[in-house]
C-alpha cells in the first residue's frame, strides 16, 4: 500500500481526489493540505510515499513549492492542476507524473481513469522509493532523542592511500541542496573532463531520473552508477540511491564498485566512502568537492584527502542551502580552497588542465 498525501485549496477537488485514489487498491490517502506550509508539516508528520500537488495555491504556487521540495526532500509528486500550460515545464521541476484537471465535459469517470493510469505507471519507482512509513506521533516522540550509532568508513572500507596514480577524477560530495546546485555546476562544464563520480544523498528510485536531468542540462555524460563500468573521461557516474560508490583499478582502467553494505555517517550512498576508495585508487593526483549539505558526511574522507596531497575544495557558506557539510570539512582543516558556487565549475576546469592543485 502506497501513502498520498493531497496538496490542493480547494475543497472540492480535495474530497474528490481523496476519493478517486481511496479507490485504487494499492494507494491510501494519509492526509490533505491547503497549502505548501500546511503541505510541509504534514509531510514531516505522515511521511507519504507520493505527493499530489496543485499549481494556482495560495501562500506559495506549487511549481515553487515543488523546487523547494526537490531542493529539501526529494520525494515522488504528481502535479494534478488545472494549468495545463505547465504540462512539459513541472517535469523540469522534478515531477514524475501530470493529470490536467477536467475540463468542458469531461466526466469524473473519466478523469478518475486518468488518476488511476498515472499512479499504477508509477508503482514501479515507489517499489523502489524506500521512504519510512508513517509512525505513531507518540513512538516519534519516544525516539527524538535517541543517538543513532554512527559508522565510521573504517567498518567498510579502510584507509590505504596511493601517492597518485597520475590519473585525474574528480570527485564530488553534497546533499541538502545539492540537486540544484550540482545542476548549476554541471551547467557549466566542457565535455572534455576527467571522470567524475558523485555522491547526492538522495532516496533511490530518484538517483536514476537526477542522472538523467543532469544528463540534460551538462555536456559531460551522467549515469547513475552500475556496478563494474569501465571510468571514461567526459562522463560521470551519480551513486544509486541505496548503495555506495566505489571505484577499484582493473589491470589498466578503473571501474565502479557499487556497496550494499551498511550506513557510513549514517548515509547510504555515503561521501566518505566515495572519498575514501578514490584516496585508496587514485590518491594524490585526484579532486574532491564537498557542497552544500547537512550534517558532515565527506568531512573524514576529505581529510584524508587532504593529507594525502589531494585537491580539495568546498563550498562557501553564502551559496550553500546548508552550510553544514562543507563546514565540518574545513573546521577539520581538510581544504585547500573554499569557492562560491557560481565558480565550482571553473575550479573543476582549472584543476583538469593542471592549472590548480
Amino acid at each position: 500500500m502506497y501513502t498520498v498525501l493531497i496538496i490542493d485549496d480547494s475543497p472540492s477537488m480535495r474530497r474528490i481526489i481523496k476519493d478517486m485514489i481511496n479507490k485504487i487498491d494499492e494507494f491510501e490517502v494519509v492526509s490533505i493540505a491547503v497549502d505548501a506550509f500546511d503541505a510541509r508539516e504534514k509531510i514531516k508528520q505522515y511521511e507519504p510515499d507520493i505527493v499530489t500537488i496543485d499549481i494556482n495555491m495560495p501562500k506559495m504556487d506549487g511549481v515553487t513549492f515543488l523546487r523547494n521540495l526537490m531542493r529539501l526532500h526529494p520525494m515522488p509528486a504528481v502535479v494534478i492542476s488545472g494549468e495545463g500550460v505547465r504540462g512539459n515545464d513541472i517535469f523540469d521541476d522534478g515531477a514524475v507524473g501530470f493529470i490536467p484537471k477536467p475540463e468542458g465535459g469531461e466526466t469524473m469517470s473519466s478523469f478518475q481513469g486518468r488518476i488511476k493510469e498515472t499512479l499504477l505507471n508509477l508503482t514501479f519507482l515507489l517499489k523502489r522509493y524506500t521512504l519510512k512509513k508513517p509512525k505513531p506521533l507518540i513512538e516519534k516522540k519516544k525516539t527524538t532523542n535517541t543517538i543513532e550509532y554512527k559508522v565510521h568508513p573504517d567498518e567498510v572500507i579502510l584507509s590505504n592511500p596511493t601517492r597518485g596514480s597520475g590519473n585525474k577524477l574528480i570527485a564530488i560530495g553534497s546533499s541538502t541542496g545539492g540537486v540544484e546546485s550540482l545542476l548549476k555546476v554541471f551547467q557549466k562544464l566542457p565535455s572534455d573532463l576527467p571522470p567524475i563520480l558523485i555522491t547526492q544523498h538522495i532516496p533511490y528510485g530518484f538517483s536514476n531520473s537526477f542522472a538523467h536531468r543532469l544528463n540534460d542540462y551538462s555536456k559531460v555524460i551522467v549515469e547513475e552508477a552500475k556496478d563494474g563500468t569501465i571510468l571514461e573521461k567526459g562522463h560521470a557516474y551519480l551513486a544509486p540511491g541505496n548503495m555506495h560508490l566505489t571505484i577499484v583499478k582493473n589491470g589498466l582502467d578503473y571501474k565502479t564498485k557499487l556497496l550494499d553494505t551498511k550506513k557510513v555517517s549514517q548515509h547510504k550512498p555515503s561521501v566518505d566512502v566515495l572519498y575514501r576508495s578514490v584516496n585508496n585508487v587514485i590518491g594524490s593526483s585526484a579532486m574532491a568537492v564537498i557542497m552544500t549539505g547537512m550534517g558532515d558526511d565527506g568531512m573524514i574522507g576529505m581529510k584524508d584527502m587532504f593529507d594525502n596531497n589531494v585537491y580539495t575544495v568546498a563550498q562557501n557558506e553564502i551559496s550553500c542551502v546548508v552550510f553544514g557539510m562543507p563546514a565540518k570539512a574545513i573546521k577539520a582543516g581538510a581544504v585547500k580552497d573554499i569557492v562560491h558556487l557560481d565558480d565550482i565549475a571553473q575550479y573543476i576546469i582549472d584543476y583538469s588542465k593542471s592549472k590548480r592543485r
